[in-house]
């Protein structure tokens, strides 16, 4: 089920690549059965998948170079399982929300299908190399969608994302070296190295591993201060693609912090878990205080990532803390950790499908040229509400879930922390708030007197985003379920 979730919108991409015929609807519907398959066997493996079973599940491993431990390998636990199905979520909605491609449909949906493709491989891989190479491999597919149907100056948007992140790639090369290295055989089966903790209590070697894998992390995220390349990628991109950077890409760091340094290096992160949740801090409320200062709609929503971002970081960073007697709070907190991976991936891939939206009908994303949208525009006024009061962490909705768990796990470790951290949510409140009424309320512009409100595609692909939101707010045992466990086993069983 794994290959296939994997495989299919990459062999979607191929005979969009290498046949120039397609008609843009052609093009369009080859992209949405292709990633809606991909979607199906996530479904299919979510059904399947045994909370109480083995950490790992539905592995699929076929040998590459044995001499050198390399092998395609990919499996599932319920942490990956979650973030992977969001993701796959998220690119189908990408696919079908409305988007005009400047004639050039059969490209943008190859690029497309194959980031959808090579973005799975990160968190299905249970092959380090493979990890690597598909984590590397999103930086090419990002590059083309912002530089080729971004807008006001995609190509230094493209460049600069594409080089920073790649910097970031590096680092994180030299630690998966580092610790393949220490390794007594050679492999880079990630369930064996789990197992065999290969740098406990080596000390400088083991903390040098561990800096270079979190520089890595950390410009993927992004943590304050390498985050400087998001906030202009997001605004030139085009609103699915900066969906997708959100949603997906972005996930990618927190995902590989867990997987790698919290998991292969536990140890050595328990030492550092304490500067890691200061630094977790700094994002969350830098990223809200930067937010409500912006006037650009986008960069607005870039910067709350940011602050997002900070509450997934420190619940991983709880977790790997080895403080005596909370077991449970670091349990709580990497479970809350992976629900605001979820969480934020539908409300900001929502918010930015509504700020493309609004791109499309204006060309504009000062939010001074809107105003008065409430009565033009009633279901972009409630579904942007939706999704704003979700962000800002309002009970029954995903990201109070999320964030409950966050800080109910950190006030037990490091209390003093998760009381500053609260500010982050109240400064998130405050920019949110003038965000709707600068956009829906007051007077409409003259410019804006025959604003049309979304289109039936537009609502229903929100909506289904809207609802797995709600799904999260208001009943979140189909994913507390599959994630708690993982989370124990990563945690508390340490």
């Amino acid at each position: 089920m794994l290959t296939v979730a994997l495989f299919a919108p990459l062999l979607g991409a191929l005979p969009l690549a290498l046949n120039s015929r397609w008609s843009a609807a052609q093009a369009r519907w080859i992209a949405v059965v292709a990633s809606g398959a991909s979607l199906l066997a996530l479904a299919l493996a979510w059904l399947t998948f045994d909370p109480a079973g083995p950490l790992f599940q539905h592995i699929d491993e076929v040998e590459w170079v044995p001499s050198l431990g390399m092998a395609y390998r990919v499996g599932v636990d319920g942490i990956a399982l979650a973030v992977a199905t969001m993701s796959a979520v998220l690119f189908v909605a990408a696919v079908v929300y409305p988007f005009d491609t400047g004639g050039d449909a059969r490209q943008y949906y190859a690029w497309l299908l194959f980031l959808h493709g090579v973005s799975l491989g990160v968190f299905l891989a249970l092959d380090l190399l493979m990890f690597y190479v598909c984590f590397d491999l999103t930086l090419v597919g990002m590059y083309f969608l912002i530089g080729r149907w971004g807008h006001g100056d995609p190509q230094l948007a493209a460049f600069k994302f594409f080089l920073y992140t790649f910097a970031g790639s590096l680092a994180l090369l030299l630690g998966i070296i580092g610790l393949y290295l220490a390794l007594e055989t050679p492999t880079f089966d990630m369930r064996a190295i789990i197992e065999q903790q290969p740098l406990a209590g080596r000390g400088t070697y083991a903390s040098l591993v561990f800096l270079a894998m979190m520089v890595g992390l950390a410009v993927k995220t992004p943590l304050v201060p390498v985050h400087t390349w998001l906030p202009q990628a997001h605004v030139d991109a085009p609103g699915p693609a900066s969906a997708i950077l959100a949603g997906v890409l972005l996930k990618m760091g927190t995902y590989g912090m867990i997987r790698l340094p919290l998991a292969m290096l536990g140890e050595t992160f328990s030492r550092f878990a304490l500067p890691v949740a200061v630094l977790a801090l700094v994002a969350i409320l830098y990223g809200a205080l930067v937010a409500l200062g912006q006037t650009n709609l986008k960069r607005r929503i870039a910067y709350t990532s940011i602050n997002h971002m900070g509450y997934t970081v420190l619940g991983i960073a709880v977790a790997a803390s080895l403080i005596g007697g909370h077991d449970e709070a670091r349990r709580l907190a990497l479970t809350g950790a992976t629900v605001e991976m979820v969480a934020h991936g539908l409300i900001t891939g929502s918010l930015f499908l509504i700020s493309g939206s609004l791109w499309q009908r204006t060309g504009d994303y000062a939010m001074a040229r809107y105003g008065g949208l409430a009565r033009r525009a009633p279901q972009l006024t409630a579904l942007t509400v939706l999704a704003a009061f979700a962000s800002l962490g309002m009970p029954g909705l995903a990201g109070f879930v999320a964030e409950f768990q966050v800080f109910t796990g950190t006030f037990a470790v490091y209390p003093w922390l998760a009381v500053l951290g609260v500010l982050g949510i109240v400064i998130t409140a405050a920019l949110f708030l003038d965000l709707l009424w600068r956009l829906f309320f007051g007077r409409l512009p003259e410019h804006l007197a025959h604003f049309p409100d979304l289109n039936r595609i537009e609502i229903g692909v929100l909506g289904v985003l809207a609802l797995g939101v709600v799904a999260i707010g208001v009943a979140p045992h189909f994913l507390l379920e599959v994630v708690e466990a993982s989370a124990s086993l990563l945690s508390g069983g340490r």
